[in-house]
């Protein structure tokens, strides 16, 4: 068993050491001694755990390790992320332990029923941000936007390609420049574009 202390800090050096007294103190009465730190110092907890220190740490832990640290919002700042790392310590068989919160998630009563409303709370997060996706098209649609990719936008530089000898038939055929774009499912801007670049088309 590894027992971590995770530290994520400002600036502020007295913060810093307020964070760290505190996670030793709760080492003291678990009765375990913190044999690493690991410290975010001047990161965002907006910033995924990945770019973080936070993020070596989680794979580094493994079942029956320990990771103390001030409070949840230390992990992260966004309640999904918090939800995540957690999730993933439980799974592995780690435990987390909390100075200001008083949680201890492991292995117990008190974790399953964490798990149980934080299932809840990330179902509830997944609907939310659906819903107000669906809120934001239904507005663009209805202030006359566009919705999607522009037309053509998706590869522009190669919405053409391979369909020179098609397009060099159609503009013999004198087919209007309109009607081809339609005809090749591409913005009259894109098809003028790429004829501006292919001088050697039949235009």
């Amino acid at each position: 068993m590894t027992v971590y202390g995770y530290l994520r800090v400002s600036t502020d050096k007295q913060d810093c050491e307020n964070q760290k007294i505190g996670v030793e103190e709760l080492a003291k009465k678990q009765g375990v001694p913190i044999e690493s730190w690991i410290i975010d110092d001047g990161v965002s907890g907006i910033k995924e755990p990945e770019k973080r220190k936070l993020g070596k740490l989680l794979k580094r832990i493994k079942s029956g390790d320990v990771t103390i640290c001030s409070e949840l919002s230390r992990l992260g700042r966004r309640l999904f992320m918090v939800i995540s790392i957690l999730e993933h310590c439980m799974k592995i068989g780690a435990k987390v332990l909390t100075v200001k919160d008083g949680y201890e998630l492991g292995d117990n009563v008190q974790s399953k029923i964490l798990a149980f409303a934080f299932g809840l709370v990330a179902e509830l997060e997944r609907e939310m941000i659906s819903k107000r996706t669906k809120e934001a098209l239904a507005r663009r649609k209805m202030n006359g936007k566009t919705l999607g990719r522009p037309c053509g936008s998706r590869n522009k530089r190669h919405a053409l390609d391979g369909k020179e000898d098609l397009l060099d038939r159609l503009l013999r055929q004198k087919m209007p420049k309109q009607e081809i774009a339609k005809k090749l499912n591409v913005c009259y801007g894109t098809l003028y574009k790429f004829l501006k670049k292919n001088q050697n088309l039949n235009i």
